[in-house]
């Protein structure tokens, strides 16, 4: 957090004064109802009235407050919109408990328990007639304020100030209520058009469940929030880590006017000077084509408006085709949702001329329908988290996509980012359980890691991150620099480098997997027969992407060497081209192809073949085949003898390129893994060491799929004296 940052913060806990809520928000712990009007984004954030319409602070009233003036013209004292006079024609002239806690000051500070009752819950309605003041947030409870519960059910702790906004900036849905009104219904074809449920006199529609206004926490929390509808078997992004300073409510908006610090937001985002040039940021890290338009430079915003669209469209084809009902949509006007009958364009309306609300709701399309919503009601979801509204739409679409008899063309669409910045993959997400990544995974797959080891030679654990940050990379203290590294150890104990200080050196730090030769030779040391069948051998997984140690070949010993074998050391390509970033541009991560067909006349990498390389190593009887399908069939050769030697020496072995520890027992050979009694596919016990060295050569090739390039010679000596080492049939075969 910025020292700037913190002296505000610090003055306005100091003064009392300000706010920092926004009051166009249900309670936090409250279900969300689904009839009923509600507000819209016209009547709760385009008014600004004048401070003479402001309900004044209860306390010490007479005296102007240095940060009066800033909130009274605020959309948290905008008295005479919807979000305060919704309740002004009742009855009792009250605010119902459920809205009370975000639509009046006293209402938050019975949620608060600042009233002295207990705290999480809104015990009674208020009265009208107030907007969210200074003393609303500017009270002990409030200030002592530091975790904030969802309606998921998850609760983000050691927050600071930001806590008092997230109370109510949070909607009042998420996929738990979604889930929960299905069960209810017991609605289980996703298909099927879910009737009313009659409980004694009552009749309960099955209705579409609105997440409510400005909703940014769930944006901007993501997965860990479950704010959107996630679908089972997907990941999602966390919460989007924006720089230091910057990624909290109050870092990015003054918490009196609610405004976006846009002349702070300039300092890295060029041209930004108003709040639409917010919308035009488009970072280094988003490197996608999202919606498939082919325009990878067009702003994040404009993204999620063609993401938005092609949802939309799947969400109209799946009610006309499988709901039965024709829907349209209106952003302004409660349910949102409307039936469309005749098809024209408009909602159907009843005998009071009232727009129908759609009615054939099936819990496929009330779960798509939710994620469009979400995608709506937070107009700042670009800044917010775009990668997660843009993977819930995403995934939203593709589950309509099941049931449409004409599919929404989804080929050209992307959801996931480059690996590094893929905070919705396995390789950031596995840590989310216990919050952070244990030293000896942190250097690469947390945010803060790699500086931490330069810096310190060692790791210690780090807070898991949505993906890598500009300062994972950069050093920010001497920015745009990156961090300098002379050289890199690797696990055989070699060091290597592309040169002393060059930037490449920061890719070997991650990129040279976590066994080598050595270690191989260490687990084993204890077998002096190679054929012995022990189940105290263990698999020895060289990990992902050790394109590092491919390149450097034997001087680093990635890959399994046998003794008294020679390997070849570092593939020299062309100069200029023979480092990682040469190749690779630094943020998107593909190799550049265009730039290799100007030598090698194609832009397919796995067509190229050096000239000098004329024998055909894999026996197949083609020798201008590309590299890739020489180590291809190098490899499905392997695995063959591999299977050969362990059905001879030991028992059946299956290997899964997804599953750890990737070999498995397949005892009675059918192609599929044996199971235990709970029906737990069985880790292969039966290694020798001959065959876990075969066993982690091939592995080590599937888990760089780059090697055909990094290194095609290295790796295809590797395998042809794995194969010769368990006996295996090396005729047509040809060692580089």
């Amino acid at each position: 957090m910025s020292i700037r940052t913190k002296r505000l913060i610090g003055l306005v806990v100091l003064l009392t004064l300000g706010l920092v809520l926004a009051a166009c928000q249900g309670a936090t712990q409250i279900a969300a109802p689904t009839q009923g009007p509600a507000p819209t984004e016209a009547q709760v954030a385009t008014q600004a009235p004048a401070a003479t319409q402001a309900t004044a602070p209860t306390q010490a009233s007479e005296i102007q407050a240095p940060f009066e003036e800033a909130w009274a013209a605020s959309p948290h004292n905008a008295a005479d919109t919807e979000a305060f006079t919704r309740w002004n024609e009742t009855e009792d002239k009250m605010i119902p408990a459920n809205c009370a806690a975000c639509h009046s000051t006293p209402g938050y500070q019975d949620f608060l328990g600042a009233d002295g009752s207990e705290a999480g819950k809104v015990d009674k309605p208020h009265p009208i007639g107030t907007t969210v003041t200074c003393d609303a947030c500017h009270n002990q409870a409030a200030m002592n304020l530091s975790s904030v519960s969802f309606l998921s059910g998850v609760e983000v702790t050691g927050l600071g100030a930001e806590a008092r906004c997230m109370v109510c900036h949070q909607g009042r849905a998420t996929m738990t209520q979604v889930d929960a009104q299905i069960e209810k219904f017991a609605a289980e074809d996703p298909d099927a058009v879910v009737e009313p449920l009659t409980e004694g006199d009552k009749v309960t529609n099955f209705g579409f469940i609105n997440v409510h206004y400005f909703a940014a926490a769930i944006t901007l929390y993501g997965t860990e929030v479950k704010g959107g509808y996630e679908y089972e078997g997907k990941t999602y992004d966390a919460k989007f880590d924006h720089v230091e300073g910057y990624n909290t409510c109050v870092g990015c908006h003054n918490p009196h006017t609610t405004e976006v610090k846009i002349d702070e937001c300039a300092a890295c985002h060029a041209g930004v000077a108003s709040l639409e040039d917010v919308k035009k940021i488009r970072e280094l890290s988003s490197a996608a084509d999202y919606d498939g338009d082919g325009d990878i430079t067009e702003s994040m915003f404009d993204e999620m408006a063609g993401v938005r669209e092609t949802l939309f469209s799947a969400i109209q084809l799946y009610a006309k085709d499988v709901a039965g009902t024709a829907i349209v949509y209106d952003d302004a006007a409660y349910p949102y949702f409307f039936a469309d009958a005749d098809g024209d364009g408009t909602p159907d309306k009843n005998d009071k001329d009232a727009n129908v609300a759609y009615n054939t709701w099936t819990p496929r399309l009330l779960k798509a329908a939710y994620n469009y919503q979400v995608s709506v009601k937070d107009p700042g979801a670009h800044a917010h988290g775009n990668k997660y509204i843009i993977q819930l739409m995403t995934d939203s679409t593709a589950d309509l996509n099941e049931k449409l008899s004409t599919q929404i063309d989804m080929t050209a669409m992307a959801r996931d980012d480059a690996g590094h910045f893929a905070g919705n993959t396995v390789a950031f997400r596995y840590w989310d359980e216990k919050g952070v990544v244990p030293a000896n995974c942190a250097k690469c797959h947390s945010a803060t890691g790699l500086p931490q080891f330069i810096a310190e030679g060692a790791n210690i654990s780090n807070p898991a991150s949505n993906g890598f940050l500009c300062s994972t990379c950069h050093d920010v203290a001497n920015w745009p620099a990156n961090y300098t590294v002379d050289e890199v150890t690797f696990p055989s104990g070699a060091k290597v480098s592309f040169g002393e200080g060059n930037a490449n050196n920061l890719c070997l730090a991650c990129h040279q997997g976590r066994e080598s030769t050595t270690s191989v030779d260490n687990a084993l040391k204890a077998f002096t027969d190679g054929d012995v069948v022990s189940d105290a051998i263990r698999f020895r997984n060289v990990h992902y992407f050790a394109a590092g140690a491919t390149l450097f070949g034997s001087e680093v010993k990635g890959i399994y060497q046998y003794p008294d074998k020679e390997y070849v050391g570092r593939f020299a390509h062309v100069e200029g081209f023979d480092t990682c970033s040469a190749c690779h541009d630094a943020h998107i991560l593909a190799p550049d192809t265009q730039t290799c067909s100007g030598c090698h006349g194609t832009d397919d990498p796995t067509a190229i073949r050096d000239e000098k390389s004329t024998e055909d190593f894999d026996g197949d009887g083609d020798a201008t085949e590309g590299l890739a399908g020489e180590v291809e069939t190098y490899a499905e050769k392997l695995y063959a003898a591999m299977q050969e030697y362990a059905t001879t020496n030991s028992k059946g072995i299956l290997y899964s390129p997804t599953a750890y520890p990737y070999f498995f027992v397949d005892a009675d050979g059918d192609g599929k893994a044996d199971v235990n009694a709970e029906g737990a596919a069985l880790n292969y016990n039966a290694f020798t060491p001959k065959l876990m060295k075969a066993a982690y050569n091939y592995q080590y090739v599937q888990k760089d799929p780059g090697a055909y390039v990094h290194n095609a010679k290295y790796v295809m000596q590797a395998m042809y004296d794995s194969i010769e080492s368990i006996g295996g049939s090396t005729t047509g075969l040809v060692r580089p």
